[in-house]
């Protein structure tokens, strides 16, 4: 989802966001490590939300590699896919990470991704939270090719297509004029997460290039690489920084065709690759 490029070091961390259909956070617990929340039920509001990542001793993980500039991102985001929030918490020495998430009423799941430190791979967790008071669900956006962020306007081209590895380009403009000099945020131009309608399944996206490797222009096109597992709808939603902010943009796209024999999921994890 995402500048999800070089995910740590060495190719395998590419190529395993590249090439693997299985979504990830599907699981609060796999490879041995667990996110627990202190607590599944909240008040609506601006809410403190604190966890711990154990480690297959039992004991809160208190290392990690950073992973596109932070040692874990967490992504929020309300079942019916409302409310999508992408934040970086604070680790305090004894393992708790703490972070404030804007919490509306409804079911919501939370996407924890991190390195541990001397394990090969990345892992994705994820779990359910309650938000208490009156919910209003809303439907599923129509599938959509441009969106806006104020006076920001994102486009995208390029279509999804289960179990092939497709590029899709979003462009970003401003009161019509192409955006040339977008900021690298997360070590990249973009960060886009994308999430699989129905169960949230959250799949890693990378961009091509990275700022500074002399080819990679700041803009206005930022390419991603993304594999859908599944056909269906899916949910894109796209970072970026321009002008010391950072602004978020949001697609709906359906994944049409059929995955390849053997190109689907991998028991809801990530399996083997990161």
């Amino acid at each position: 989802m995402t500048n999800e490029h070089d995910h740590g070091p060495g190719g395998d961390e590419q190529a395993g966001h590249q090439g693997h259909g299985g979504p990830g956070g599907l699981l609060v617990s796999e490879h041995g490590y667990t996110l627990t929340l202190d607590s599944t039920i909240f008040d609506a509001g601006t809410r403190t939300v604190t966890f711990q990542i154990t480690g297959p001793d039992g004991q809160p993980v208190t290392e990690f590699d950073p992973t596109h500039d932070k040692e874990l991102h967490l992504i929020a985001v309300n079942r019916d896919t409302t409310g999508f929030q992408h934040v970086h918490p604070v680790m305090d020495e004894s393992g708790t990470w703490s972070t404030e998430l804007d919490l509306a009423p409804g079911s919501w799941r939370l996407v924890a991704d991190f390195h541990p430190t001397g394990q090969a791979r990345t892992t994705t967790l994820g779990i359910d939270a309650a938000v208490g008071g009156p919910y209003d669900p809303r439907p599923l956006p129509e599938p959509n090719r441009t969106a806006q962020a104020g006076d920001y306007t994102v486009t995208l081209d390029g279509d999804l297509v289960p179990g092939e590895a497709r590029a899709l380009t979003l462009t970003v403009r401003r009161d019509g004029e192409p955006v040339i000099d977008l900021q690298p945020y997360l070590a990249a131009y973009g960060h886009l997460v994308a999430l699989r309608v129905g169960d949230l399944g959250y799949l890693h996206v990378h961009p091509e290039g990275e700022p500074g490797d002399g080819t990679t222009t700041p803009g206005p096109d930022i390419t991603f690489i993304v594999t859908t597992p599944s056909a269906g709808p899916y949910r894109l939603f796209l970072d970026f920084q321009h002008e010391d902010v950072v602004r978020t943009v949001e697609f709906t796209q359906h994944a049409t065709g059929s995955a390849p024999d053997g190109g689907g999921e991998d028991s809801g994890g990530h399996g083997d690759h990161d």
